[in-house]
């Protein structure tokens, strides 16, 4: 279940913050400082009626709901206007520029799957040929031992016994690139998907948003507020917000794999079979954690597959490619 930021967690509300506890310290001072004539207009019946009048109204203002409510939205919007004078707080804009680094984010990792898929098949090169040349070396130990020839039958015996071991981490190492090739190429499919509902959503809700707008003034809003009524440009707004905080987090699982991936990536040496364990342990890490929000449930399908040794992975297979027809927009259930 997502869970809405609060108006303080959001650039609007670090504003907010800055003039509540600017404009806390500049009344206190007016208060300190005009203290003297504050008790002496106690000392009069006038000064006394109206202190007491301007406390009731601070009074009222703060118990009672609706006009507790009314200064909070005025207090919200301001402090959201003088924000979006230089912070994008739009969520349109935001929701737009996040489909512009999807798409980017999107063609880097079509070009890290197939720069894996590439090193995969290096690396199963390697693996076969290691082991036609065990069986080599094994064959010659064999004869060596029926010929006397006990330094070569060592020396051949030896050498596949490297080749085995060799091997053995040659064959873990394509393991792991096996659940870095499965978790890319399904990452790909559902960020591919993820950029069309966006992209049909600032469409379709753009469309909307203006049409509420034109239809919409600071004045609506506040006798919503007083009536009790839910404001329904501020309800659209959090619906958006929502979608551009899903988003983020989507984005920012996104870049962060591909920075992991890319790094795993360029600590393997196949030319010299080098590979560093540092890259091996940050996908271990990975692995072991239980959520992804991008994958969902489908994170810990993808790595039984890549350790069933019976579901072979099919290189030549091309990158799939979402189809759009029949499928529900994934954030149509934000505005419900």
């Amino acid at each position: 279940m997502y869970k809405r930021k609060s108006f303080w967690t959001r650039p609007e509300g670090i504003t907010g913050a800055i003039f509540l506890i600017a404009g806390i310290y500049f009344v206190s001072s007016i208060i300190m400082n005009s203290l003297s004539a504050i008790i002496s207009a106690f000392s009069s019946p006038l000064g006394m009626a109206l202190m007491l009048g301007i406390i009731g109204v601070l009074l009222f203002m703060a118990l009672d709901g609706k006009a507790r409510n009314l200064i909070l939205y005025m207090y919200k919007s301001t402090m959201r206007w003088i924000t979006g004078l230089f912070v994008q707080i739009d969520p349109i804009g935001i929701l737009k520029s996040y489909v512009k680094d999807l798409k980017s984010n999107l063609k880097k990792m079509r070009k890290q799957i197939s720069r894996l898929r590439g090193q995969m098949h290096k690396l199963k090169e390697m693996i076969l040929n290691n082991k036609k040349d065990i069986k080599t070396n094994m064959q010659l130990a064999s004869k060596a031992k029926l010929s006397n020839q006990e330094a070569v039958m060592i020396l051949k015996s030896r050498k596949a016994g490297r080749l085995k071991d060799s091997n053995m981490k040659l064959e873990d190492l394509y393991n792991r690139m096996e659940v870095l090739y499965r978790v890319l190429s399904k990452m790909y499919e559902n960020s591919a998907i993820l950029a069309e509902d966006i992209e049909d959503q600032v469409k379709l809700k753009d469309q909307e948003r203006r049409a509420i707008l034109a239809g919409h003034s600071a004045m609506k809003s506040a006798m919503s507020i007083i009536k009790g009524d839910s404001d329904k440009r501020a309800m659209f707004d959090q619906a958006l917000e929502a979608i551009a905080d899903d988003v983020s987090m989507k984005v920012g699982e996104m870049e962060r794999f591909m920075e992991m991936s890319e790094n795993f990536m360029s600590s393997i040496d196949l030319q010299n079979g080098i590979f560093e364990e540092k890259g091996m342990k940050m996908l271990e890490e990975w692995e072991k954690k239980s959520t992804s929000l991008l994958l969902g449930t489908a994170k810990d399908d993808l790595l039984s597959k890549a350790n069933d040794n019976t579901d072979v992975l099919d290189l030549e297979q091309p990158i799939m490619e979402p189809e759009k027809r029949g499928r529900r927009n994934q954030y149509d259930n934000f505005f419900e």
